[in-house]
């Protein structure tokens, strides 16, 4: 009976869905869950809403929750992140709010940016306390990681930790998904390959599945990309567009696996002070985090009474994220096929070896085999070591505890650099810096 541990478990509706997807697998059905988290009401909510899918599923699950880390931790097997520190308020409105006094406009500022820079100063520490506490009470467990900025968090775990980890992100899966539609094709059809960094992955292969032989699906995706690109419907009230993205596959020739909102902030060429005209060619959703965040805030009362609520009926619905597959694989033997966050040894050979790439992984019985991709395009390389430099500079500043190298970071950042002059730079950083006080570890204030 596996012990899963979810770290952060108050993330109420991300832990519903991980939970749901665990206990529909039968030779899960029967595991050890533990549910972790600081905020004791949002624990509890996590914990209603735990039962009540397992009596929904019948199965014979231990379900548990412990607001003590160490007790929660103590012979685990799989250990599940999903937390933010910092919050929204104070964290996000600081990441958002600063930086826009000096004309630096983000969309959500959870991967790269002064916002990224500044999550992965304050998260990271908290990460690394984390497997420190593994390596003493679980130290063959497994490490699945969902936060961000995952690239950066998974980079600082495996240089500083024995833990095995694996940064486990939505991108791939939500793009192929989307993709299918995009050319009416059944995503049970498609064959392809992913490889890059977090939320920076490119389709090297797009393919349809044919009895005589795979086709490629990049001349039709070309031919679509030369008429209107249909907005994508994020929730009952917003739409958002693709046209980033589109763009960057015109100028390219590979489509990237995050989401148009996410990437224009990732390069210097949408988001520009002045230029009003590419935020609306392109139709850039700017503060588009904390709007989601808002919108969360505003309807969590009333979720959270539906979820409490003996009265709602809850219809356990499977979700496409990768961790309860994995799991499964290796209590199992069944082998899967998914894309994770890993150490670069020689996987992707144009990109840095001490980075963390995001590339196909298979799952057994015998762990986790991330898969070689040999060379990137050589301009898919380029743009990605524009990311890379950022993640590496904000990782050494962590943990060589060198302040300088927060600024060198927020320096060589692709949006930052092309707004700010390095004096602006500096004094963004400082206020940054000040403004998130103890969240910001000691050493580096």
């Amino acid at each position: 009976m596996p012990k899963i541990v979810f770290v952060g478990a108050g993330s109420t509706v991300f832990a519903q869905n991980l939970l749901t997807d665990i206990l529909s697998l039968p030779d899960l059905s029967h595991s050890e869950i533990m549910l972790y988290d600081i905020d004791p009401d949002r624990l509890q909510t996590s914990a209603l809403v735990a039962n009540r899918i397992q009596a929904q599923l019948t199965t014979s699950a231990l379900i548990s929750t412990s607001l003590d880390l160490r007790q929660a931790l103590d012979e685990a097997d799989y250990v599940i992140t999903m937390f933010q520190i910092g919050g929204y308020e104070p964290s996000t409105v600081i990441d958002f709010e600063i930086p826009k006094r000096y004309g630096l406009r983000q969309t959500i500022g959870d991967t790269l940016g002064i916002g990224g820079i500044m999550r992965a100063i304050r998260t990271i520490p908290v990460m690394l306390q984390l497997a420190k506490e593994m390596e003493v009470l679980c130290p063959d467990a497994l490490l699945l990681n969902y936060v961000n900025p995952m690239a950066m968090l998974c980079w600082a775990i495996n240089e500083s930790s024995k833990i095995q980890t694996i940064g486990l992100c939505h991108s791939v899966q939500h793009t192929a998904a989307q993709l299918s539609g995009d050319l009416e094709i059944p995503e049970s059809d498609l064959d392809y390959v992913a490889a890059g960094i977090n939320h920076m992955s490119f389709f090297l292969k797009l393919e349809k599945v044919a009895e005589q032989g795979n086709i490629d699906l990049y001349p039709q995706l070309r031919e679509r990309a030369k008429g209107q690109i249909p907005l994508r419907k994020v929730s009952n009230t917003v739409a958002l567009s693709d046209e980033v993205r589109y763009e960057v596959f015109r100028r390219t020739g590979f489509f990237v696996t995050e989401s148009s909102e996410h990437f224009a902030e990732y390069v210097p060429w949408f988001i520009k002070s002045g230029r009003e005209d590419l935020l609306d060619e392109f139709l850039i959703p700017l503060d588009e985090y904390p709007r989601r965040c808002e919108e969360q805030i505003a309807q969590w009362d009333s979720l959270r009474d539906k979820l409490e609520n003996p009265d709602t009926k809850f219809e356990p619905r499977k979700s496409n994220e990768y961790g309860a597959g994995i799991i499964h694989s290796m209590e199992t033997g069944q082998e899967r096929t998914f894309n994770g966050n890993v150490m670069n040894t020689g996987l992707i050979t144009n990109l840095p070896t001490e980075a963390c790439v995001e590339v196909p992984c298979v799952v057994n019985g015998s762990g986790i085999q991330p898969q070689t991709i040999g060379k990137l395009p050589p301009h898919i390389a380029a743009i990605i070591q524009t990311n890379i430099n950022v993640q590496s500079l904000t990782v050494r500043a962590v943990l060589e505890k060198n302040k300088d190298h927060i600024y060198h970071a927020a320096m060589l950042d692709p949006r930052t650099s092309a707004e700010l002059s390095l004096e602006q730079i500096w004094s963004l950083v400082d206020e940054m810096i000040q403004a998130h006080g103890e969240m910001i570890p000691p050493g580096l204030r």
